[in-house]
């Protein structure tokens, strides 16, 4: 109900598109970090990536945690002020402005893709939570979730975001503290729970083995440079006051990331420690939750679930928004050039009901979400990375180099797919889509009139 009263609140603050995607370029650095940190600390968070440390141990953390620190590291380094000065809302607008038209308009579609899946899968999330918590039927909680993240991002757009962004992050950290605290009290302490783990837990490579590395490598690639053309993560450096709070947000959403998702890990290490039966649920997957609903008392489950609700919450409204705004900007602004603002705002909230109308779709459909969620940030990767980079790096990039890299990439990656390689799919298709990219940037380099 807050959060739905926060949205409503919001909605006073919107009166033209900018104030809705950008929330009128007037974020500090506090809620760019913030709000990146909110939106990418979602359900796998607590809910996945336990199972994996208590596993795996330290190269886990590494190619789950480190990966996306390093990501926003290089995002803020090299790509915040440079983005930040062309004055733009979306990933897509660079396409238009460093290449053509079309190539935004391709790249737009490639953009969107990645969404609906991943915003599918928190719905699913949410509604199993709700199951578990009070008693809602999977189908009516996917429903309910929905519904939720709808309104407010819906009424409120960015500034509904930002400031419930806020909020859910206060409570994902209070909510996990306390739950730590908890547990460390049973387990006697940090160092007791890696007191019995083998040397080979704390080293962050992956243990020897083709497969194990190509795993790791592909996870690492994916997360800390595949995320790095991500819609979800400029809506916020371009919401920024000033390059400086684009470029210092960025730092903090990766300071955030590394300290606050260890809490998760850890406490995946003291609830297999404390009871080892839960991890023959569900592969561990749920060992956070349930330990959570077996285990601990009434005040901390609040806690708990009122952590990982907001976590979902936010995950959810910022990949909603990020795709409705590259439809509003990059689909319906170029082809009709007299549009005015107000509809713009009208169309742009309106494909934020699409998106979860979409997504509600891909939720109740019997298709493997976890599955759908990774090829489509790969796709990403493989397609959008090379010409996003180098287009923005190198001058000689030219239309043809990114028509290449995104063709000769998903190709290759598709290829490798259907070939079920030993070698991971996206790591052939990174490499041949920024070798294509060079190699046709060479080959047919713009005219100085089609690239000014």
């Amino acid at each position: 109900m807050v959060t739905l009263a926060i949205g409503f609140w919001a909605s006073k603050r919107i009166n033209t598109s900018t104030d809705f995607t950008l929330a009128g370029k007037s974020l500090s650095t506090s809620f760019v970090g913030v709000t990146i940190f909110a939106t990418w600390f979602g359900s796998s968070y607590i809910m996945g990536n336990p199972s994996y440390f208590v596993t795996n141990g330290v190269s886990s953390y590494v190619a789950l945690i480190v990966s996306s620190a390093t990501c926003l590291i290089l995002v803020g380094y090299f790509y915040s002020k440079r983005l930040y000065e062309l004055n733009i809302v979306t990933v897509a607008d660079f396409f238009r402005v460093r290449y053509h038209q079309k190539l935004e308009t391709t790249v737009s579609f490639i953009l969107i893709f990645t969404y609906p899946h991943w915003v599918a899968a928190q719905f699913v999330a949410l509604a199993y939570l709700f199951q578990s918590v009070i008693g809602i039927p999977v189908e009516y909680g996917i429903v309910i979730g929905a519904s939720i993240v709808l309104l407010y991002t819906f009424t409120g757009g960015m500034w509904a975001v930002s400031y419930t962004d806020m909020l859910q992050s206060i409570l994902i950290v209070v909510g996990l503290i306390f739950l730590l605290v908890n547990t460390l009290d049973q387990t006697g302490g940090i160092i007791a729970l890696f007191a019995d783990k083998p040397v080979s837990f704390f080293s962050p490579l992956p243990q020897h083995g083709l497969d194990n590395w190509s795993e790791y490598i592909a996870t690492f690639l994916a997360i800390s440079i595949g995320a790095i053309p991500a819609q979800e993560v400029y809506q916020r450096v371009f919401s920024a006051k000033s390059e400086r709070a684009a470029v210092h947000g960025s730092y903090l959403a990766a300071a955030l990331l590394l300290f606050f998702s260890a809490i998760p890990m850890l406490l995946g290490l003291g609830a297999a420690q404390l009871y080892p039966e839960l991890m023959a649920t569900d592969a561990g997957q749920a060992i956070i939750p349930a330990m959570v609903s077996g285990y601990v008392n009434l005040p901390l489950q609040i806690l708990f679930y009122g952590a990982l609700i907001s976590a979902i919450l936010s995950t959810s409204s910022g990949a909603m928004l990020a795709p409705a705004t590259i439809i509003g900007e990059n689909l319906i602004k170029p082809y009709l050039p007299k549009i005015t603002d107000e509809k713009l705002l009208l169309y742009t909230r309106l494909s934020v009901l699409v998106v979860a109308v979409v997504s509600c779709f891909f939720a109740f459909s019997d298709l493997d979400i976890v599955k759908l969620v990774v090829a489509s940030l790969a796709l990403l990767l493989v397609c959008v990375f090379a010409p996003f980079t180098f287009g923005l790096f190198w001058k000689r990039s030219s239309v043809f180099g990114a028509w290449a890299a995104i063709i000769v990439g998903g190709f290759t990656w598709a290829l490798c797919h259907l070939l079920d390689t030993r070698i991971d799919a996206t790591i052939y298709g990174t490499a041949t889509s920024c070798l294509a990219m060079w190699f046709g940037s060479l080959l047919r380099p713009d005219q100085v009139s089609e690239n000014p």
